[in-house]
C-alpha cells in the first residue's frame, strides 16, 4: 500500500490473519547480521585484554663490534706520487701485503744512496767523537803532569827558603862572633898602646894589633854583607814561591781551558753524531714508506687514488679496506625521549634489509623473519641526527644472524618493553603518551639490596 492516507487500514483490521501479512510481519530480519554483530563485539572485547608488547620501533644499520673490524681507508704519512699498485678491487690482501708503491716528491729525498751518504757521514763524525776524545784525555795527562812539577816545584822552593833561612841565622850567629872578635881585636890594641906609651910594648906590637883589628873589621864588615845578602836570598827565595805558584797556575788554566774546547767540541760532535743518526733512522724509515701495506687481513673495496704518476698530500685517503675478520653488530638510533626505556642487556628484534619478514611489533613471539640481538653499548651523548645511538650484538641464544649480510646494509630494529593490554596501547597511542617508564628485574632486585644494606 501507498500509505497516502492518513487513515490506517491496519488499525482497523488485523493483517497478520492473512497468509501474506504472517509473512511479512511475523518473520525477523538481519538475525543473522546482528548474531555476527555480537560475536565479533565479544572478540573485540577479548581481543583489548591480550597481552601487547610495548616496543620502540627505529632503523639502523649494520655494521661491526669492534671499532678496528669496520671499513678504513689507508693514508700516507708523507707526499709522494702513485707509482704501481699490486692489487685491485676486490682482492683478498693479508697483513703485511704490499698494496702499493709510491715515490718521493720533496727535492731533498729524490737521492736514492741518503742513507748510505748519511751513514759515511756519522762514521766519519764518530772518529772526529774519537780523536776528540784522545785530545781530552792528552790534556788531562799534561794537567795532572803539570800539577805533579809544580808540587815538586814548591817543595823544592820551601826546601831553598828553609836552607835560606838557616843560612841567615848561621850568618847571623858568624857576624855576632865577628862582631865580639872585633871588640876583643879593639880592646887588645887600646890595650897595647895603652902599655906601649908605658914603655912595656914595643911598637912593632901595636902595628900588630892594629892589623889584626884591622883584619877583624874587614872580616865584620864582609860577615855583614854576606848576612845581607843572603837575607836577600831568602827574600828572592820566598819570592820565587809566589812567582813558581802564579807561573803553573797559568800553564794549568791553559791546559784546562784547551780541555773544555776539547770537550765542548766533543760533545758537539757527539750532538751532530746523534742528529745524524736520527735523521738516518729518519730515512730508513721513511724509505719503508714508499710501500702501502695491508694493517690487517681484508678485501679492497676501492681505489681512491687511482692513476699512476698522481701525487698527493700526506693524510690523504688512497685505498679502501674492509677487515676479513669481524663481528656483526647492528646500530640504531633512538629518540631522548624514548632513552630513559633502553637499558645495556635488554632484547631487541633485528629486521635486515633483502630478508623477508612478517612482523607483529607488538607480538615478538609470532614474528617471522626477524632476529634476535641484545643492547652493548648506549652512547652518552647526542648524535648529530638529534638522537642517541645504541649499539646491538647478536644474541648468542637466538637462531643465529644471517651470514651474508654486509656491513653498511639497513636494519629495522625494535627494543621490546613492558607488556601491557591492547586496549592500555590503544589508549596511549591516541593521547601520544610514551611507553612505560620501568627498570629492568636485574636493576630492580639491585636497588632493593642496596636499600636492605
Amino acid at each position: 500500500m501507498l500509505n497516502i492516507s492518513n487513515n490506517k487500514v491496519s488499525e482497523f483490521i488485523d493483517l497478520t490473519k492473512y497468509k501474506s501479512g504472517k509473512d511479512i510481519f511475523t518473520k525477523e530480519y538481519n538475525k543473522g547480521f546482528k548474531k555476527f554483530l555480537l560475536i565479533f563485539t565479544v572478540i573485540l572485547i577479548l581481543i583489548l585484554f591480550l597481552p601487547w608488547t610495548q616496543n620502540i620501533s627505529s632503523q639502523g644499520n649494520v655494521t661491526t663490534l669492534k671499532p678496528n673490524q669496520r671499513p678504513q681507508t689507508l693514508q700516507s704519512q708523507i707526499p709522494g706520487r702513485v707509482e704501481e699498485w699490486f692489487v685491485q678491487e676486490g682482492n683478498f690482501v693479508k697483513k703485511g701485503d704490499t698494496i702499493l708503491r709510491i715515490s718521493e716528491v720533496k727535492s731533498e729525498y729524490f737521492d736514492e744512496r741518503l742513507a748510505e751518504r748519511t751513514d759515511n757521514q756519522i762514521t766519519a763524525k764518530s772518529s772526529s767523537v774519537t780523536a776528540y776524545k784522545n785530545k781530552v784525555n792528552a790534556l788531562q795527562s799534561q794537567i795532572n803532569a803539570l800539577q805533579q812539577e809544580r808540587r815538586l816545584k814548591l817543595e823544592q822552593a820551601k826546601n831553598k827558603v828553609k836552607q835560606t833561612l838557616l843560612k841567615v841565622v848561621s850568618d847571623s850567629i858568624d857576624l855576632e862572633a865577628l862582631k865580639i872578635n872585633a871588640d876583643i881585636a879593639n880592646k887588645q890594641y887600646l890595650r897595647t898602646i895603652q902599655l906601649q906609651e908605658d914603655g912595656l910594648k914595643a911598637v912593632k906590637d901595636v902595628e900588630e894589633k892594629r892589623s889584626k883589628y884591622q883584619e877583624v873589621n874587614a872580616k865584620l864588615i864582609s860577615q855583614q854583607n854576606k848576612l845581607l845578602s843572603t837575607r836577600q836570598d831568602a827574600i828572592n827565595s820566598e819570592l820565587a814561591i809566589a812567582t813558581l805558584g802564579a807561573t803553573y797556575a797559568d800553564k794549568i788554566a791553559k791546559a784546562q781551558s784547551s780541555l773544555y774546547t776539547a770537550q765542548s767540541g766533543g760533545l758537539d760532535i757527539e750532538a751532530q753524531v746523534s742528529k745524524l743518526e736520527t735523521n738516518l733512522a729518519n730515512y730508513k724509515k721513511r724509505n719503508s714508506l714508499l710501500f702501502i701495506t695491508a694493517p690487517q687481513a681484508g678485501f679492497i673495496n676501492k681505489t681512491i687514488k687511482a692513476g699512476l704518476g698522481e701525487t698527493f698530500k700526506e693524510g690523504e685517503p688512497l685505498v679502501s679496506i674492509m677487515p676479513a675478520d669481524y663481528e656483526l653488530a647492528v646500530e640504531m638510533y633512538v629518540k631522548p625521549i624514548d632513552l630513559p626505556l633502553i637499558h645495556v642487556g635488554e632484547e631487541v628484534r633485528v629486521q635486515f634489509d633483502g630478508w623477508p619478514a612478517i612482523v607483529f611489533s607488538g607480538w615478538p613471539n609470532v614474528s617471522y623473519g626477524t632476529y634476535g640481538a641484545k643492547i652493548v653499548a648506549i652512547e652518552n651523548f647526542i648524535s648529530n641526527n638529534g638522537k642517541y645511538r645504541v649499539l646491538l650484538k647478536p644474541d648468542s641464544n637466538m637462531v643465529a644472524w644471517p651470514t651474508a649480510i654486509r656491513v653498511g646494509s639497513g636494519a629495522k630494529t625494535i627494543a621490546l618493553l613492558e607488556n601491557v593490554p591492547i586496549w592500555f596501547e590503544l589508549w596511549r597511542q591516541i593521547n601520544s603518551f610514551p611507553p612505560n617508564f620501568y627498570q629492568p628485574t636485574a636493576k630492580k632486585t639491585d636497588s632493593k639490596d642496596k636499600k636492605k644494606a
